[in-house]
């Protein structure tokens, strides 16, 4: 399936595979061993996991249980949301590429400009705190790319106003109807990639009427076209499954999305 094996060229020029397969919310174990595995056999080679999801281990030892090349594999993980100083981000690296134990990420990404528990909250120097360590990292070859997750345009400007290297990837919530234009014209003009999570919007667009029409023109799933959707605007979808069948399913996006079908989704709102 060539959508699998097609890249994206992050500004440093490393190669990113343009679907990944998400782990948010599948638990550690058998789980997200089993749905890692699925995702490699069918094709994916690009799994995105992080130190929240606390699943890591699983993902690391699916992918080397797969027999597939580590070059060939594209693995993120993400420094949490609740780190905000050097010290802090130094200790997530370690624990998650000793949990993994896959030799050096692929991109490491920091997973919120706030915690959790304080949205919104200002941690601006806290964030350049932590990205001078990322940097760090990069430079060593710890990491082969470095990025941010959840960054809107104002986290972004401080970020690029007192640091070298500017991220190469920035993973927002990203779905029909939900396509943060501000942020990605802005991750756009200064050549950092877009990866969107929630392609289905954790699952609640799969009964929209509107985007159903559409797939039934292309004899797709409503998933496949809100997929295939974020690929013609040149955003990587990280779809998310544990249902084999349904793992194969979003990937199976080769096909194109006529220019009047582009404008219908452009203008669906939520």
């Amino acid at each position: 399936m060539p959508a699998l094996t097609d890249t994206f060229a992050l500004s440093n020029g490393v190669e990113i595979p343009k679907i990944g397969f998400g782990t948010w919310q599948i638990p550690d174990g058998t789980e997200t061993y089993d749905s890692v595995r699925t995702a490699l056999d069918v094709g994916y080679r690009h799994i995105d996991t992080a130190r929240a999801y606390g699943n890591e281990a699983s993902v690391g030892r699916a992918v080397r249980d797969s027999g597939i090349p580590r070059e060939e594999i594209f693995i993120t993980t993400k420094c949490p949301a609740e780190v905000k100083d050097a010290a802090g981000a130094r200790h997530a690296f370690e624990r998650s590429t000793a949990l993994l134990d896959l030799g050096p990420i692929d991109l490491y990404l920091i997973h919120a400009p706030w915690p959790w528990t304080a949205i919104g909250s200002d941690h601006r120097e806290g964030n350049i705190e932590v990205w001078k360590v990322f940097e760090e990292l990069y430079e060593s070859g710890q990491t082969r790319s470095i990025g941010v997750s959840n960054f809107e345009v104002a986290d972004l400007e401080s970020l690029l106003a007192t640091t070298s290297v500017v991220p190469h990837a920035n993973q927002i919530r990203w779905f029909v109807g939900n396509t943060q234009p501000e942020t990605t014209a802005f991750c756009r003009e200064r050549g950092i990639l877009v990866e969107g999570y929630s392609p289905l919007a954790t699952g609640r667009i799969l009964d929209d009427s509107d985007i159903a029409a559409i797939a039934e023109k292309y004899g797709k799933s409503v998933a496949q076209v809100s997929i295939r959707y974020l690929l013609e605007k040149e955003i990587l979808p990280l779809p998310k499954s544990t249902t084999p069948s349904r793992i194969a399913e979003n990937a199976a996006v080769d096909f194109e999305l006529a220019p009047e079908d582009v404008a219908a989704l452009d203008a669906l709102a939520r």
